[in-house]
């Protein structure tokens, strides 16, 4: 929720890097390895991850793709916990795991239209999801109109302290989206996706706190699991533009996204990016992403001075629902930086880039030692046949 989906980045990339990059470089086979840092400020949470991509033509209709992505994570986060009385500093507790993960899919292509198929899985030590999709990718108008048909579903797996079997979360996800290419230099995209799940959609490390009086005149902190509802549908609305000015060698990338969902959070995201062409084989890409998201309706930063009386045990679909998750508060996001691509000898193709995210609440209830703050580095290298 709180960034541009990545597939969408990486077609809206992808279409501008084909616009600056030489003829050669736009093969269709290609292996590549993406390695990420991710290190967020005062010791909280770092995680690692490695990435391998594989890209290949299987003849003249069809083509493979597939990935497999290695994470480690480890550090401290908030625990929804409120500070102490006299501090601004939210409790944090530490965790540390490990993500292992691939997809792979399958696209041919039929006289006008594209239809892949994708399958993939994701492992950490207390969650197991699995997932599938299916789109299409069809062209009209000589080709100068893309319509994007789509369908994705996953069914996950997670382990919660307090019941002996794990439960269960499922999602589908349903996509339809046009690019129009405008002129030779400039295109236009719209998507508009709905998604919805259901189960298990709490996180199990989160809880809620409440003073209660466990005898007359003594008051305990005590803590809760969260409980949030057990189903949420979300929407979101992605336009797009792209466009190259051959004259000083660069182009140029700037896409909204609105996001609405049933539990109250309504978000926009504004992200910007200029790819510059300096000599033969070097480009520069500054980029700037804004985000701003509306709080869930059940986010309570404390429950005490509520009616709102926690209880032990599973989640309860009937409510009341609570959470002092700091992710689903009303806050802000900005990510800048810029990422250099050196376009190789031989095929060869090296990037490296550097962000810097910065997290802040807008409820003026919220400490803002809840929220993060993260040096993001990014290297990769790819080669082409």
């Amino acid at each position: 929720m709180n960034s541009l989906p990545i597939p969408c980045r990486a077609l809206l990339t992808g279409t501008l890097l084909a616009v600056l990059l030489p003829r050669a470089a736009r093969a269709e086979d290609a292996i590549s390895y993406k390695y990420e840092d991710y290190r967020e400020m005062g010791g909280r949470v770092v995680i690692r991850t490695q990435g391998t991509y594989l890209e290949k033509d299987i003849g003249t209709d069809y083509h493979f793709k597939a990935q497999g992505i290695l994470d480690s994570i480890a550090g401290a986060t908030p625990t929804g916990q409120p500070a102490p009385t006299g501090s601004r500093e939210v409790p944090l507790s530490h965790l540390q795991d490990e993500r292992k993960a691939w997809n792979a899919e399958l696209a041919r292509q039929f006289p006008g239209i594209n239809v892949a198929v994708g399958v993939g899985n994701s492992r950490e030590s207390d969650y197991v999801s699995n997932g599938w999709s299916l789109n299409t990718v069809t062209d009209f108008n000589q080709k100068n109109t893309t319509l994007l048909l789509g369908v994705a579903g996953t069914e996950d797996k997670i382990r919660v302290f307090y019941q002996p079997t794990r439960a269960r979360k499922h999602a589908n996800d349903l996509i339809a989206g046009v690019t129009q290419l405008l002129s030779p230099s400039m295109s236009v995209t719209a998507n508009l996706s709905w998604g919805r799940q259901t189960g298990y959609l709490a996180d199990p490390y989160k809880v809620v706190e409440k003073g209660v009086e466990v005898i007359p005149g003594v008051v305990l902190p005590l803590t809760y699991a969260e409980n949030r509802p057990g189903e949420r549908d979300k929407w979101t609305l992605f336009v797009s533009t792209n466009r190259a000015f051959p004259g000083v060698r660069a182009a140029a990338e700037a896409s909204y996204r609105f996001y609405h969902d049933t539990y109250g959070t309504n978000a926009h995201t504004i992200d910007t990016a200029w790819f510059q062409r300096i000599g033969e084989k070097l480009i520069f890409r500054p980029g700037f992403r804004f985000y701003d998201q509306t709080a869930a309706s059940f986010y309570r930063y404390r429950l005490d001075g509520t009616n709102l009386m926690p209880t032990v045990g599973a989640p309860r679909p009937q409510g009341p629902f609570y959470s002092s998750d700091y992710r689903l508060s009303a806050m802000q996001t900005f990510t800048y930086g810029a990422k250099l691509i050196w376009h190789g000898p031989a095929g060869l193709e090296f990037d490296a880039a550097f962000e810097r995210y910065d997290m802040r609440g807008t409820d003026r209830v919220t400490p803002q030692s809840a929220y993060a703050r993260a040096n993001i580095t990014t290297l990769g290298v790819k080669y082409a046949w």
